[in-house]
């Protein structure tokens, strides 16, 4: 087996090189590689982006939203999680076997002192019933690869703000998150690891899955990122994870409704949005205004879905002709949120 330590804290160059590796380098063992990130949320393939996330706290919070490549739910990451990915030839592993990549972490967690930590289900590693470990599969071209994340010591408070997304009625074929009890591993290690680093770990897990004492014994079997690599794996970082038609534009079609009272009467806007586009939008409301709101309706058409782009789109009219009393920028946050 080979091994790759991603230097980069970016998810998106991150899965970038993962796709890379696994498409474009034809290792003669199967290939192991570890990285994290910074905060970060990765929808899977087949979600509704916007259906997962609470939009206006990950803008407010800065936290990169991509979409990757395999299936399954959307996660929140930060530097307290690590990520692990193995990459075989598709004819070596049943495709949905998680457990032949899961049960040799799960045993090297184990020597660490988290002597609960097994795995579950389809594609879960939970210890003591906890969820923190998520798992998904990709296949292409005679290649697999199975990635997974591991709750070290995540920021708990961020995730259910990050992925919880506001109350407002949406209704889309996306395949939705199922959200479990989650927690972080550190507490469940022995106590010479309470204080470990993520880089640490990381280390200890390469070290025991190889069955070696220190990384220094299996240097050999490190691959490193050459410059042509590089310019490869930054040409897929621009094509899909750093792109918003794939993060956003791939999403299924869906209907979401915004609603809410003001000093001035209540708006009603039903919006549907198409590859991450409003293809239409409808006002109703006990609202007042000089103008009909079909205009401002159309406007609206065709704009990315999100806080920026309406406010671009309605720069240009003055919406208390259309709604009276009601500051445009509150207009703009009841359509955005």
């Amino acid at each position: 087996m080979y091994y790759v330590i991603m230097k980069d804290h970016d998810i998106r160059r991150n899965l970038a090189t993962e796709q890379y590796m696994m498409n474009a380098k034809n290792f003669d063992e199967p290939l192991l590689l570890f990285y994290y990130e910074g905060p970060c949320i990765i929808v899977g393939r087949n979600q509704n982006t916007l259906e997962e996330i609470n939009q206006k706290y990950v803008e407010d919070h800065h936290i990169v939203v991509t979409r990757r490549l395999s299936g399954g739910g959307a996660v929140y990451q930060d530097l307290g999680n690590l990520c692990f990915s193995f990459v075989v030839d598709a004819d070596s592993e049943d495709f949905g076997d998680f457990k032949s990549f899961t049960q040799p972490i799960v045993d090297v967690l184990h020597d660490m002192g988290a002597t609960t930590a097994e795995v579950s289900g389809r594609n879960d590693i939970l210890v003591d019933g906890k969820k923190f470990s998520g798992n998904a599969m990709y296949t292409r071209n005679g290649k697999t690869f199975s990635h997974g994340t591991l709750m070290l010591d995540v920021d708990m408070d961020v995730v259910p703000q990050a992925l919880n997304v506001p109350a407002d009625k949406i209704e889309s074929k996306g395949i939705k998150s199922v959200r479990s009890r989650v927690t972080n591993l550190k507490p469940y290690l022995s106590s010479e690891y309470q204080n470990i680093s993520l880089e640490a770990f990381r280390d200890r897990l390469l070290t025991g899955l190889f069955g070696v004492d220190s990384v220094a014994a299996i240097k050999d079997k490190e691959y490193q990122v050459t410059p042509a690599d590089q310019v490869e794996i930054d040409k897929i970082y621009t094509e899909y994870y750093n792109n918003w038609d794939w993060v956003y534009g791939k999403s299924p079609a869906f209907t979401v409704q915004k609603r809410q009272h003001f000093d001035m009467g209540t708006v009603d806007a039903r919006l549907k949005i198409v590859n991450g586009k409003i293809e239409s939008v409808r006002f109703f409301g006990d609202f007042f205004g000089p103008q009909d709101v079909a205009d401002v309706a159309d406007a609206l058409k065709e704009t990315i879905y999100d806080r920026a782009h309406i406010t671009s789109a309605l720069d240009g009219i003055d919406t208390n002709l259309y709604f009276t009393g009601i500051p445009k920028a509150e207009l703009v946050e009841l359509i955005a949120q």
